[in-house]
């Protein structure tokens, strides 16, 4: 292969072809193409091998206008439409603008010249250009929006998080109040900015974009938010004489948000609030010191220990930062949608770094739906499918082009010190377009100081991510804290391979805080492994964020530390199934405050529902009697079966629930409540 710097030059000066830097958007800035010259037209495509098949922009070199710009940088302007174009040198430069302007003079002497009687083809070169260039201005203009969309929701959580630091600083009590406002107004902007991007880019604001249907362009294939990166700068320059437009982008489109209530997150008026955690005292030491070496949820627990969710509520709680599959749904490249696939499952623990809170055991047939199609396009549902081993299965389609199915059964375990919480089974994540699939599995959560201390929560292990279709892998492994350790806490670390085991991508970060990736371009074999093995190491480019965790709301930590998501997870809902987790009374009374109430109704259900269990084990026991066969709990919305993909039996949704609904036609569900 071509050194990544090299340039070709053809038999003439009319064909030239090698790699330059081509301005894209505020967000990426310059991006390496390949660009070929050739019978007067400068085509340039992502690599080499996209030459075969996917052209990502042609310039017509007879009516294009070069010029010099600064050091190693030039710019061709063609039917309204100028491209920003650098090169590695300043030899190579002016080899290409040498090479561009002999082009251009062939170009234009091959042109056809009018003859006296006025007669021209249907349509003139130069009026083909304008209209290639109006169009190609029209799709640059909706890039202008996207781009000012992602501005907005970058600097707004920046000074979310600066705020939050400032308010850390404990100032006097009048100036933490006023930042305390100033934070929640920050909070307020980037929830207004994520609604901004569903009403404008779901067809409320711009409908056609003046590209034909089925037309690749490289202005559509740059505005992905943070895909693998390729030689861009470490930062993002915004001229000033552009600031106006993107305030009126913004003010059109805020406008368009507040009026429209389909699909605006804020029109919806999703709580912002639960009633304060009460102070209540009581020895867990007392309660769980003839407990050691039993499983977790066969340990009677007052829900002074619980949090006022369900354990199908925390599975749904994983979906908090579902843009980043929004995101990879639109990944060319497999290995960038892996980073991005990794980065979502180091997201789902980003919630647990405070929460010690146990979430309540689901009774069996217990359901959750999240309905969140208008404001994050996706509907989940779960359902209990086993109490004795607790199992949980959970089914997510998302409308922007992904599916995501798990079944999850908690083993956990007291062992003294501390509780390891164990989820056995694996997460499944397809997407539409492409077709990959990818799976992988949790890590051990761990709950520290059961016996005297503050609690605190740590994760560890590895995740295998892999993808079925065409075996792309990703080894994460999640550190455990350790107190001689000097590495940062939380850490996660892991490097993201293709089917032939050859590493592209580094990824760090800690898992309460932030992912990021670095591309691979040079790997060697260094020195210092232990029994004698070779380390590797890897140069890459600068990393590139991934994911970063959001704020916590104000007050949370007199709510449960409950995020922004989980803080609606339990909100009252119309039209859902009489088992669903929001229906349940002991969780309510709790998450009310009324803990002595809830107690006693924590009593009643568990009760009844050993009545249900030692019911049904006698029918079994009678059909072996009479030489039947016995007949096991069927979940009602999901059923047994074998990935074709993967080969893994699990259960999955089998369709009905939101039928259901539509119809309110809850006549199969059981009383559970």
């Amino acid at each position: 292969s071509s050194s990544p710097r090299s340039s070709a030059q053809g038999p003439g000066p009319d064909a030239y072809k090698g790699w330059l830097f081509k301005w894209t958007n505020y967000l990426k800035g310059y991006q390496r193409r390949w660009f070929v010259l050739s019978n007067g037209l400068l085509s340039y495509y992502r690599t080499q091998a996209e030459m075969a098949h996917t052209c990502r922009g042609t310039i017509t070199l007879a009516t294009v206008h070069i010029e010099m710009g600064d050091t190693c940088h030039f710019v061709l302007t063609s039917g309204g439409r100028s491209y920003h174009l650098k090169a590695y040198s300043e030899g190579e430069c002016q080899r290409w603008v040498s090479a561009l302007q002999q082009a251009k003079a062939n170009a234009t002497q091959m042109m056809p010249h009018s003859d006296d009687s006025g007669d021209e083809g249907p349509l003139a070169q130069p009026d083909r250009a304008l209209i290639q260039g109006a169009l190609k201005t029209l799709a640059s203009k909706l890039e202008d929006l996207n781009t000012c969309n992602e501005l907005i929701g970058k600097h707004g959580a920046a000074l979310q998080r600066s705020l939050s630091e400032l308010e850390d600083l404990r100032a006097a009590s009048d100036g933490v109040d006023k930042l305390k406002t100033v934070n929640e107004r920050a909070t307020l902007f980037r929830i207004t900015s994520n609604a901004m991007i569903n009403v404008s880019f779901n067809g409320s604001l711009l409908v056609d974009s003046g590209t034909p249907e089925g037309e690749s362009s490289e202005e559509n294939e740059d505005i992905e938010f943070f895909d693998a990166m390729e030689d861009s700068p470490a930062f993002i320059t915004v001229p000033a004489d552009d600031h106006s437009q993107h305030r009126c982008l913004f003010t059109i489109a805020f406008s368009l948000c507040l009026q429209d209530g389909s699909g605006c997150y804020l029109r919806r008026g999703r709580r912002r609030r639960i009633p304060d955690k009460p102070n209540y005292s009581l020895n867990l030491w007392s309660i769980m010191k003839n407990c050691i070496g039993k499983e977790l949820s066969k340990i009677p627990m007052p829900v002074n220990f619980n949090e006022p969710l369900s354990m199908l509520q925390r599975l749904t709680e994983d979906l908090e930062y579902s843009e980043l599959l929004d995101r990879a749904a639109h990944c060319d490249s497999s290995l960038e949608q892996m980073c991005l696939v990794a980065a979502f499952s180091v997201s789902s623990y980003s919630t647990t770094v405070h929460r010690t809170g146990k979430p309540f055991n689901p009774l069996l047939g217990e359901t959750y739906e999240l309905d969140r199609v208008e404001e994050y396009g996706y509907r989940s549902i779960c359902e209990q499918i086993s109490h004795h081993p607790p199992a949980a299965a959970h089914h997510v389609i998302s409308q922007r082009g992904w599916t995501l199915w798990q079944e999850i059964t908690i083993d956990s375990k007291f062992r003294g010190k501390y509780i390891s919480i164990m989820p056995l089974g694996n997460i499944h994540l397809k997407f539409h377009a492409s077709g990959n699939h990818y799976v992988w599995s949790k890590v051990t959560s761990t709950v520290h100081n059961i016996i005297v201390g503050k609690l605190w929560i740590d994760q560890s292990g590895d995740i295998i991510i892999m993808n079925h279709r065409n075996k792309d892998k990703c080894h994460l492994k999640f550190s455990p804290y350790s107190y001689f350790s000097r590495d940062v806490p939380r850490k996660v670390t892991g490097v993201v391979m293709d089917s032939e085991g050859c590493a592209h991508y580094i990824l760090s970060g800690t898992w309460d805080d932030k992912m990021e990736s670095a591309k691979i371009i040079e790997s060697s074999h260094g020195s210092g492994g232990s029994e004698g093995k070779q380390k590797t190491v890897y140069q890459t480019l600068p990393p590139k964020l991934l994911w970063k965790k959001y704020p916590l709301p104000e007050n949370a930590e007199n709510m449960h530390y409950f995020s922004s998501l989980a803080l609606t997870l339990n909100e009252p809902e119309d039209g859902v199934a009489p088992t669903d987790s929001r229906l349940r009374p002991d969780q309510r009374l709790m998450e009310a405050g009324l803990w002595d109430e809830a107690n006693t109704e924590k009593q009643i259900l568990e009760e009844r529902q050993r009545l249900e269990r030692r019911k049904r084990e006698a029918q079994a026991n009678l059909a072996l009697e009479e030489g039947k066969e016995a007949e096991s709990y069927q979940p009602l919305w999901f059923d047994k079966r074998t990935d074709t993909e993967s080969g893994e039996s699990s259960y999955v949704y089998k369709g009905g629930y939101w039928e259901a609904k539509d119809r309110q036609d809850w006549s199969q569900c059981p009383a559970i409540f």
